[in-house]
């Protein structure tokens, strides 16, 4: 029996299996099966992703939804954080409510160009809790669009098409992996609107291609690591050695202001890569480690990250941190998981004033006191 369902369930199962043929390969630089199989899980993963918060995605009947989990991983996840994101559109204005929930810093940002599933084409718009007002109790309201207010409402630009929350912690263990710490997201829309529709057999198959497009524009669309024109400023390619903390300016799916600096780490068998470095002032701060598919490692039960409140400072307020495969017996230790090659990410929000540079230097393990 036909249905416009068919060539969409054909085009996700196509893209599903070109991406694991060719970007889960060599043709994008995957050097080992290791490398390959991470690559697999990533499929997954993205798969869960875009069918949670892409397949019945509607502007009119928006939905927070969490975008990564302990176990729902893809393009820069953070151990310190919870992420939540809806479609949104200016033909409507809409109400969010939600909690700090012991939050360090929520920021709240527009995009461009996901409406079809595609990654964000650029950051539109952003406000954070400086900039709204937080009762007693963590609580908050934000309106989007309609009449312009003095305080608690951000604009719509043109070009908006979804809106990501980012809750922000420092605490003494993974925030992202402790469910007390959820949010608690609403969102509604305050504009009139016709009454939803039960889905028709056109609305299932333009679910499916959005799905299809975010897996296909995440992977097969991207560049091998390492090629693709110029990186990002706070992208660098060579290991262990870290560009200067930047802004990322409107680059796509980022947080405006923050500060952010990448690197690859290797790090052999008996060796550490001691960071030194200092904190700025600045509303929170953290490094965490990825594969090279900008997954955390299991942060659920090794210490992969690390923020300013797990840091134990030099005498003189400097830090030592050290990534290695074992415990160097000494303070700061994040932990590979036994992956000698992966990404090294910081984050510093909100900062004030100059963001040191951290300085890497491959060690002998034993050397550590």
């Amino acid at each position: 029996m036909d249905s416009p369902t068919h060539e969409a369930f054909d085009d996700l199962i196509n893209t599903l299996t070109e991406a694991k043929n060719r970007w889960a390969s060599e043709e994008w630089n995957l050097r080992n099966e290791q490398e390959v199989a991470e690559a697999h899980k990533n499929l997954v993963h993205m798969l869960e992703a875009g069918m949670v918060c892409y397949f019945a995605m509607d502007p009119v009947y928006p939905r927070m939804t969490r975008m990564f989990t302990p176990e729902r991983k893809y393009f820069g996840d953070n151990p310190d954080a919870m992420y939540y994101d809806s479609p949104i559109s200016r033909e409507h204005a809409y109400v969010m409510r939600g909690k700090m929930k012991g939050a360090v810093y929520v920021s709240i940002t527009i995009d461009a160009g996901m409406e079809d599933g595609a990654f964000s084409s650029g950051t539109l718009a952003i406000i954070n809790d400086k900039e709204f007002d937080v009762a007693e109790d963590g609580s908050f309201e934000l309106w989007l669009g309609g009449e312009k207010r003095d305080r608690n409402w951000l604009d719509m630009p043109e070009g908006t098409s979804r809106i990501t929350t980012r809750h922000y912690f420092e605490d003494e263990t993974s925030a992202a992996a402790n469910p007390e710490k959820n949010p608690e997201w609403s969102i509604e829309r305050v504009s009139p609107a016709p009454q939803r529709p039960y889905n028709s057999p056109d609305d299932i198959a333009a679910g499916l291609r959005r799905v299809s497009k975010f897996i296909r524009s995440r992977t097969l669309d991207r560049p091998a690591f390492g090629q693709g024109g110029t990186p990002p400023a706070f992208v660098s390619f060579t290991p262990n050695e870290f560009p200067a903390p930047t802004p990322p300016g409107d680059y796509g799916w980022s947080a405006i202001d923050a500060h952010y600096c990448m690197a690859p780490y290797y790090v052999g068998d008996g060796q550490a890569l001691l960071i030194t470095g200092r904190w700025p002032d600045c509303r929170m701060a953290n490094l965490a480690l990825w594969n090279r598919f900008l997954q955390t490692y299991d942060f659920a039960s090794a210490n992969i990250s690390i923020n300013r409140a797990q840091t134990k400072l030099e005498d003189d307020g400097s830090f030592r941190i050290i990534v290695a495969h074992e415990d160097p017996g000494v303070p700061n230790w994040i932990q590979t998981q036994g992956q000698p090659f992966g990404m090294a990410f910081w984050r510093f929000m909100l900062a004030e004033g100059e963001v040191e540079t951290p300085k890497a230097e491959l060690v002998d393990l034993a050397s550590l006191t």
